[in-house]
């Protein structure tokens, strides 16, 4: 069976493995949910216990979890070297790097704002708290990866690879929350500007937007959700 990539909307961090998965070329399915309504129960636990998104179903028929993971499953399947690099490379080196640090200190600084977004009844002070707290450490976290990145065109190199998908899904959180202005950050916004550019980063943002792009013809549809529950759920 081809893999299925569980991904979320609105403004997932899942969108940047679309983007991946796409780039690769090899077939695989997708399964859209909404990270408002559909994610937070016990049916979609069956798939992820934290309740999260991504999540892949891999050709085994196995729910895998964790960014960083599926990352790894697809890399280990590139075998054409898409998407990423020789594993004894300086240059898998320095992509595996890059991607650690976005996916655990950067993404991680966005915390107390989602948790301000999606808090209810809470009082004003306690969401000025954690929206000044979360504003200070996406602009430590911008300010830290600015310095990160070096001069070529992407993060680990000349072409797009697993480092700029997984950056591209969470960079954008800083126009969600509105939390600072990203041309201050000149090498970054540029470098997003490149990785956007991409067909398949193009594409997994039409596929969020709930669009059908043409794409490669990798994606061999989407997988409604429940039906994904019912054949894998635990």
């Amino acid at each position: 069976m081809e893999p299925i990539l569980i991904y979320g909307f609105p403004s997932g961090s899942s969108m940047g493995l679309v983007a991946a998965f796409e780039h690769v070329g090899q077939p695989y399915r997708l399964c859209r949910v909404d990270m408002l309504t559909e994610m937070k129960n016990d049916a979609y636990a069956r798939i992820n216990g934290r309740q999260e998104t991504p999540a892949l179903i891999t050709d085994e028929g196995k729910a895998l979890t964790e960014t960083l993971a599926i990352a790894a499953w697809l890399e280990a399947r590139d075998t054409e070297r898409r998407i990423s690099f020789d594993p004894r490379s300086p240059q898998a080196d320095r992509m595996h790097q890059m991607m650690a640090f976005v996916n655990t200190g950067f993404t991680a600084a966005f915390t107390p704002l989602w948790a301000a977004f999606e808090m209810e009844g809470a009082e004003q002070e306690t969401l000025t708290v954690l929206r000044q707290f979360g504003r200070n450490a996406v602009k430590e976290r911008h300010g830290k990866l600015e310095a990160m990145i070096g001069d070529t065109a992407f993060l680990a190199g000349d072409r797009l690879t697993l480092a700029d998908t997984t950056l591209i899904g969470v960079a954008r959180w800083a126009e969600f929350h509105e939390v600072l202005d990203v041309s201050a950050y000149p090498k970054l916004a540029a470098l997003r500007r490149r990785i956007e550019a991409e067909p398949a980063v193009r594409y997994a943002q039409a596929i969020e937007d709930g669009e059908t792009p043409a794409g490669s013809g990798a994606c061999l549809g989407q997988v409604p959700l429940a039906d994904v529950i019912r054949r894998f759920g635990a």
